[in-house]
């Protein structure tokens, strides 16, 4: 995110920014900023650059982005096409597996793809490179290990992501009941990417994931304390959970989150950077 707080800027410059050649630093960072603030409100990149290596997005992934995502719909032009080479990166970045009946198609590599990339669009180089593979379930299926149905789960031991696509695909039927498979399996695996050790390691701000371990005690108290919260009683089990609970929030109910939980949803804007109620604006 660009900093307009010129006073936080002037008070970072020497003294002799009050001369001649520091009044000219000023004036030129200044209209710097300013451009870079007009830019953004006017529909430019939203994200860092990426890699000329990287190719257009087939046709068959991009016709489910058109038709089924509804963040990518909202994105201006130019970001629509950031959008696009990155989930075309992602996929050629995973192996997607079918477990059950059937085989996997480009609109569930296209749509599993743009959850990540939803996710990771503010942030620069990441895509999640610990988790090689991402095997997809026709439905809930059975967990040998926990002994019970799941819909999805992340493990980075064995670097996997996996989903149910059907109730992959539920949780964006609704894009407002802050409940989608997608966003949460992927928020678990990039709270997890953060903390291996590889070229993606420690890139969320180390000072807001210390608040938000801070705020995770007071609202997960209040959900099992029985209080009233934007967050449901699922994620409230502990931080990982509660960390995926707020992306679905984020993204589906950014706007309440912000009434509600203004100083979380703030945190989510700084680890994230982004703010959906500007960017989809």
């Amino acid at each position: 995110m660009i900093n307009t707080n010129i006073a936080t800027i002037l008070s970072k410059a020497p003294e002799a920014a009050y001369s001649f050649s520091g009044l000219y630093f000023l004036v030129i960072m200044g209209g710097v900023i300013l451009y870079a603030i007009s830019a953004y409100r006017n529909g430019k990149p939203y994200t860092n650059a990426i890699p000329k290596s990287f190719r257009n997005i087939n046709p068959a992934y991009l016709k489910p982005l058109t038709k089924y995502f509804a963040y990518y719909q909202k994105l201006s032009p130019a970001n629509k096409k950031i959008f696009e080479k990155r989930v075309q990166y992602f996929i050629d970045s995973k192996q997607f597996i079918s477990r059950g009946s059937g085989k996997i198609t480009p609109e569930m590599k296209a749509l599993i793809a743009a959850s990540a990339i939803q996710l990771t669009f503010g942030l620069k180089d990441i895509y999640l490179a610990n988790f090689k593979r991402i095997l997809v379930y026709p439905d809930d299926y059975y967990s040998t290990i926990y002994r019970r149905y799941h819909k999805g789960e992340v493990n980075p031991k064995a670097k996997l992501i996996v989903l149910s696509w059907r109730s992959f695909l539920e949780g964006y039927i609704d894009p407002s009941d802050s409940i989608n498979l997608g966003l949460h399996e992927m928020a678990h695996a990039l709270h997890l990417e953060n903390k291996i050790q590889n070229e993606e390691y420690g890139f969320l701000d180390k000072k807001q994931l210390r608040e938000f371990e801070k705020l995770t005690k007071r609202e997960t108290s209040k959900i099992k304390n029985g209080e009233e919260s934007i967050f449901r009683d699922y994620v409230g089990g502990n931080n990982y959970e509660f960390f995926a609970g707020c992306v679905e929030v984020f993204f589906e109910n950014p706007y309440l989150f912000k009434k509600e939980v203004p100083d979380l949803y703030f945190i989510f804007t700084k680890l994230l950077n982004q703010d959906p109620t500007v960017i989809l604006s």
